[in-house]
């Protein structure tokens, strides 16, 4: 009993940051209908840059959010503007193979310019756990979590106590209606891809001290951001920190359970098993 719910605790934590990369995506799903197969390459562009400004700057993996939040931002505002803005009323193909592309760029932009070695961010507390009730808590997945639930809390106090985030959500909701309102749904589109990019961003940062970085690793947070996503409800941020949480768990315990090298195939059968008793996600509505 002790081991599920030292694994429990474990994947509840983990669970928090992938929480932040699927709100990310389903920001950018619910504003523009644009699905981003970049998306995990914003993450792992975070991952390089949060690794730099420790190795150059000696700046803490956590405390960098501070600088990786702000160039996220302007990196993913910078990215619709010239890139995705071009093909918001394009074919869905066409905006797929877009980010695709885009991600392609920038993973082997980073290869080119790093090589594709993996690199380790080791701090001083990379090792370090707490010991709560008889069970180990990692100290960097502790912080990561308390870290990832400030930044949850803020978020939903912009996209529902400011002007500009509610122009956010009235844009996801109805993009003709929220322009027919006077709503600039371009600059709206503008800040959705600006957060995402900066969340996916941030959840690289808070993961890098637990995970390896290398150019390739934007693929596999990809495809849990996708998985986190549907699973939630597409454009629900509470489903989406739902999904992560459960994801995280069931990743944490089938870990144990079934084996390290068959804890993805158990995220994916529950995956499949909730699409098929509730196709539109824990979260979501059914439209007829």
């Amino acid at each position: 009993m002790a081991v599920f719910f030292q694994s429990l605790i474990s994947g509840i934590l983990i669970g928090g940051v992938y929480a932040l990369i699927g709100i990310g995506l389903t920001i950018i799903f619910g504003v523009m209908r644009v699905i981003n197969f970049a998306h995990g390459d914003l993450l792992m562009v975070g991952m390089y840059l949060t690794y730099f400004l420790f190795r150059l700057l000696h700046i803490d993996p956590f405390v960098s959010i501070i600088v990786t939040i702000p160039l996220m931002f302007l990196y993913g505002a910078f990215l619709q503007k010239f890139f995705i803005n071009r093909v918001l009323d394009a074919l869905p193909q066409n905006q797929i193979l877009l980010t695709i592309g885009l991600g392609l760029v920038m993973s082997n932009t980073v290869m080119l310019a790093f090589t594709s070695d993996y690199r380790i961010l080791t701090t001083a507390y990379s090792s370090s756990s707490l010991r709560l009730l008889g069970l180990s808590i990692s100290v960097p997945l502790l912080i990561s979590f308390t870290i990832t639930l400030v930044i949850t809390a803020v978020l939903y106090w912009f996209l529902y106590r400011t002007d500009t985030g509610q122009a956010i959500r009235a844009t996801a909701q109805d993009r003709s209606a929220a322009q027919l309102m006077g709503i600039n749904v371009k600059r709206m589109s503008i800040i959705a891809f600006g957060l995402g990019a900066a969340l996916a961003g941030t959840a690289g940062a808070l993961i890098s001290p637990t995970y390896y970085i290398y150019p390739q690793v934007g693929s596999v947070f990809t495809l849990k951001a996708f998985v986190i996503t549907v699973l939630g409800g597409m454009g629900s941020i509470v489903g989406a920190t739902l999904g992560g949480v459960l994801i995280g768990v069931v990743e944490s315990v089938g870990g144990v359970y079934v084996g390290s090298g068959w804890k993805d195939v158990v995220v994916f059968i529950v995956f499949l098993l909730v699409l098929l008793f509730k196709p539109s996600g824990l979260l979501g509505t059914s439209k007829d």
